[in-house]
């Protein structure tokens, strides 16, 4: 049982739909204020509401102090709120321990801090990680800078890497291809940033040795879905604050218990649990361990107020919101003649969405289609999308939705598509 979760009743409990996102929750956002500009880029950073507005603004303008240092009631009372966020963060995220989550400054420092703190400390010769190179660039490239780094003092480990299905998820036969003796990591994005594909590695359990650590970047889908990391089997798992509602500069890192051991202090300096001993580094544990300097205080405080948006409105409705709208979105893009649909939603077998969807259009370029798009109101993410294999010149369109987005905008959006494809013709 989970330390942090309510025991279940004792009784069976009948399932009731969630209740749908009100469409007021608009209202609690004030740079959606403008109606005709219609915010489609969600998977790039979310929209703030006012309660995060009001904690990042109170911290600066209301007892400014420094955690776990002083010992004069601003800084106690500081340090006693980032504690209890923690510990609301492990709730939220399923973990079943407060010292197994570590704040970051984002999921790129999170991927990093992985990379250095357990990969340095811990892969020899030939150890392997198995890798998406369609995964966003915090996912790709650490993983490139740990091999370089480590071929600097002769150790040479390998990537491997895997494909992605039509769907847009991570090709599971193609990762059990590539599982060897050797695999120490496999990491993948949870739901895709360009593909909008979900992908939980469920398939794998019982088919690799239990001893291969499981990595997942979550950037795409906190804040989007219910996420629980003990259900995924995670190891490690990622969240990048500003995508579900924070302020920017502050993530989540969850290192499963298991690991602490195989983890080497990261960042030491002050207020990270090191001292110098007669062999070496000491830490103090985690997750101080991987926590040295002084963090961004009022971002860790707007998780707070994030939370309880999400905690409100239950995640399961939001991801049934993000559901409908993609599909609204598929269904009406699909007729448009020249308009081709990235791997993703779109491809899959059953009705599925996440809120992301990228296309392209015959005859017009992703970048102009985005500034004409934009000239009419609608915000989308155009380019590469921070995939470091992609093509020289490559790029799509990609629409990312959120609770503050309602159906009319995805019809809108449609009909303005539709009118440009007609015209390029």
């Amino acid at each position: 049982m989970h330390p942090l979760r309510p025991e279940p009743a004792a009784v069976a409990v009948t399932r009731h739909a969630p209740t749908p996102v009100p469409a007021t929750i608009r209202d609690r956002f004030p740079a959606l204020a403008d109606p005709a500009v219609v915010y489609l880029d969600s998977a790039a950073t979310t929209q703030k509401p006012d309660t995060v507005i009001a904690a990042v603004t109170a911290y600066h303008r209301e007892h400014t102090a420094n955690a776990g240092r002083g010992t004069y009631g601003w800084a106690t009372a500081l340090t006693a709120r980032i504690a209890a966020i923690r510990s609301r963060a492990a709730g939220f995220l399923g973990a079943q321990y407060p010292d197994e989550i570590v704040f970051t400054s984002g999921a790129t420092a999170a991927l990093g801090t992985i990379a250095h703190s357990w990969g340095l400390a811990t892969l020899d010769s030939g150890d392997e990680i198995l890798y998406n190179p369609a995964d966003h660039a915090a996912n790709v490239l650490p993983w490139h800078h740990l091999r370089d780094t480590m071929a600097r003092f002769g150790r040479r480990i390998v990537l491997r890497p895997y494909r992605s299905t039509a769907a847009g998820e991570a090709d599971i036969d193609d990762i059990l291809a590539q599982v060897g003796p050797r695999t120490r990591l496999i990491t993948t994005s949870h739901l895709h940033h360009v593909y909008g594909g979900l992908t939980t590695l469920e398939e794998l359990r019982g088919r690799i040795d239990p001893e291969i650590l499981l990595c997942f970047d979550c950037s795409q889908s906190g804040g989007h879905l219910p996420v629980d990391v003990i259900d995924l089997g995670a190891d490690f798992a990622v969240f990048a604050g500003h995508k579900m509602f924070g302020a920017p500069g502050v993530g989540l890192l969850y290192c499963r218990r298991r690991v602490h051991d195989r983890l080497r202090p990261f960042l030491p300096g002050g207020h990270s649990g090191i001292q110098v001993g007669e062999d070496g580094l000491v830490g103090s544990g985690m997750p101080q361990l991987l926590e040295g300097g002084t963090q961004n205080m009022p971002g860790i405080l707007s998780l707070a107020p994030a939370f309880d948006l999400l905690d409100e409105l239950d995640p399961t409705a939001v991801a049934a919101h993000n559901r409908e709208l993609t599909l609204r979105l598929i269904e009406g893009l699909r007729p448009i003649p020249g308009l081709d649909f990235l791997p993703g939603p779109a491809h899959a077998r059953c009705a599925v969405g996440y809120g992301i969807v990228s296309f392209t259009l015959d005859g017009i370029s992703a970048t102009d289609l985005g500034f004409v798009l934009a000239e009419s109101g609608f915000l989308v993410r155009t380019g590469a999308h921070c995939v470091p294999s992609a093509d020289p010149g490559a790029g799509s369109v990609r629409v990312s939705t959120h609770l503050y987005n309602i159906l009319d905008e995805i019809d809108r959006f449609v009909a303005c598509v539709a009118g440009l494809a007609g015209h390029r013709r």
